[in-house]
């Protein structure tokens, strides 16, 4: 069972992280959720995050980055984050 690799995943969609950067979706898709942590806070000596830009994007690899950029937010918490970038990416996806 170790040995066994099972992604994280969010309500039937995969989850990569990179530093303070999150996808949330897979590239094979026409879109993309990246959640970007801006800032954190120390709570009971976990750093929690408290300022997160959520952003709805093109897999299109011939557009610039800007261009790519659907839709964006701010948060001030992962959970509310992830819950917009669900609804979001749900949304998109359902609209081909």
């Amino acid at each position: 069972m170790a040995s066994e690799h099972i992604p994280l995943s969010y309500k039937g969609h995969p989850l990569r992280r990179k530093d303070n950067l999150i996808y949330y979706g897979t590239m094979a898709e026409k879109y993309i959720i990246m959640l970007q942590v801006l800032s954190t806070k120390n709570i009971n000596g976990l750093e929690m995050a408290d300022r997160v830009s959520v952003q709805l994007q093109l897999t299109d690899p011939e557009l610039k980055s800007r261009d790519r950029v659907v839709k964006k937010s701010e948060k001030d918490s992962l959970y509310a984050a992830m819950d917009v970038a669900s609804v979001w990416l749900e949304r998109a996806l359902s609209t081909k």
